[in-house]
């Protein structure tokens, strides 16, 4: 039976861990409390001032700053955020709160669990790769691709708020990083590497396969050299869109076939990560296509970029991706931000479908704004009326301006406040009423409803009759719907699509 130990936290508190590594990463070695209600990790090697300092500040003013403003409780997800610092036999260490248990694998892996992966944290790689998807991981641990792009906007959400505060993460890639696709969450851990630009300088260049170019092709100049690179917001911005593109299409954005040095594997990798690094679908020069006749059964169809593209994502993402790896991959100041991607993806996330195929893996497609949409990830074709609201929101009274925003409907989906009004983001700001739904649809004998649920202001400007809570509404090719008669107020124009 291991020993407790009691010692004292830099904040005067009085804490116990039990003498026991329970896991040990490249700088620490983790032990539990008694409770398991959080750990104490441990550096092995001493740390300077600085690494002290900046631990200090990561568990006491950004902490604060982080946690205690309004809508604070919500970062308490999203980030496993140290909480002290304790020393104890001349070591250094921090106190952070236990993962919540979703993170953790529920089931072993489909071969009897061979890799003993259950009870294992969910590190992103795991669902990011087609071969480890495929081969090992339980098909109750996968999720489907709706919870993939609501784990996405977690995670920009998560970077967004780091760089509001003037942190950089430094090492954003999927071991940084736990997912849960069975409930679309993600959060970020590794906080005590934080990079304060001009006052923290980062620790690590990164994870390989999430290093921004312009730090692999820089990586050979002395750390002091003013022409290296070294992580900053910018690299977050480049490892961010990495990790988005591989949750939803199972590839890595730039890891293709093109040879760039065919006597120096090591020159050739250098190459294609950094200098010469190239975007695998780029629209202008296809010489970095991956090969994906040669790939094997578990890689397809994602190895097959023509057959699944990244337009799959729909009209929001797919700039995105091009920016990200086109117009910024050696162009670090026009990456998109975190906030850039969350926008995309939380209307993307209203542009999905249910797939009709009931043995669809991935279940959920994007709107390809056709007559004859059909599941890109199964190629089943979508049969029957598709309501399709095209949002437009109020500049000044009378006057509606397109927000380049539609909702697909299908049966339950729901209403919320963010749809209905254009000054209200489905964010860590949003109060307690306004995150309630606020009405649903359904279909009923071929006709489809909005159901009010709690909108007062809900008319048929068509029909030019209010609709009180509690009330329904049908909605026909053509028709409009004012959902709020306030600054912001939006309205919706039903286009019906007839598959």
């Amino acid at each position: 039976m291991a020993n407790t130990i009691k010692c004292k936290t830099a904040s005067g508190h009085t804490i116990e861990f039990i003498d026991d590594v329970i896991g040990s990463g490249g700088m620490k070695d983790v032990y539990f409390s008694p409770d398991k209600s959080f750990v104490v990790a441990f550096y092995r090697d001493k740390q300077d001032h600085q690494a002290r300092d900046r631990l200090n500040s990561i568990t006491t003013v950004y902490r604060d700053r982080l946690f205690n403003e309004v809508g604070g409780v919500y970062w308490k997800e999203l980030f496993c955020w140290p909480s002290d610092i304790v020393e104890h036999g001349g070591r250094l260490g921090i106190i952070a709160p236990t993962y919540p248990q979703k993170f953790f694998f529920q089931y072993g892996s489909k071969n009897s669990d061979a890799l003993n992966i259950k009870g294992k944290e969910k590190e992103g790689k795991w669902f990011a790769s087609p071969k480890l998807r495929n081969r090992f991981v339980d098909p109750r641990e996968l999720g489907d691709w709706r919870m993939n792009l609501r784990m996405c906007v977690r995670l920009s959400r998560a970077v967004r708020k780091l760089h509001m505060m003037g942190l950089a993460h430094s090492d954003l890639s999927y071991k940084n990083v736990l997912i849960d696709p069975t409930s679309g969450s993600s959060c970020v851990i590794d906080i005590d590497g934080l990079v304060v630009p001009g006052k923290y300088p980062p620790d690590v260049v990164g994870t390989p396969d999430f290093i921004a170019p312009e730090v692999v092709a820089t990586s050979h100049l002395p750390k002091n050299d003013p022409k290296r690179k070294l992580p900053r917001r910018e690299t977050d911005l480049h490892a961010l869109a990495v990790l988005i593109y591989m949750y939803l299409l199972y590839r890595h954005p730039l890891r293709g076939g093109k040879i760039h040095d065919i006597n120096d594997e090591q020159r050739d990798e250098q190459l294609a990560m950094g200098e010469k690094a190239l975007f695998v679908e780029n629209p202008a020069d296809g010489s970095n296509r991956i090969k994906w006749a040669a790939a094997a059964n578990w890689e397809l169809p994602w190895a097959n970029t023509s057959k699944i593209p990244y337009t799959v994502t729909g009209p929001y993402l797919s700039p995105l991706f091009l920016q990200a790896f086109v117009a910024g991959l050696h162009e670090p100041s026009m990456r998109p931000s975190a906030n850039d991607w969350e926008t995309a993806l939380v209307k993307t996330v209203d542009l999905i479908q249910p797939c009709q195929n009931t043995n669809c893996e991935q279940k959920w497609f994007v709107f390809d704004n056709t007559t004859a949409p059909k599941c890109p990830f199964c190629g089943s074709a979508f049969h029957g009326r598709l309501p399709v609201l095209n949002l437009y929101s109020s500049r000044r009274e009378g006057k509606f301006m397109s927000d380049n925003h539609r909702l697909m409907v299908y049966a339950d989906q729901s209403l919320f406040t963010w749809h209905t009004n254009n000054l209200i983001a489905p964010n860590e700001k949003l109060t307690a009423d306004q995150a309630k739904r606020v009405g649903y649809f359904a279909l009923e004998r071929g006709s489809w409803w909005l159901v009010n649920e709690s909108l007062p202001d809900l008319r048929d400007v068509t029909a030019k009759r209010d609709i009180p809570p509690g009330q329904k509404v049908e909605l026909v090719d053509g028709g409009q719907l004012l959902f709020d008669r306030g600054e912001g107020g939006r309205l919706a124009v039903i286009q019906m699509v007839n598959a």
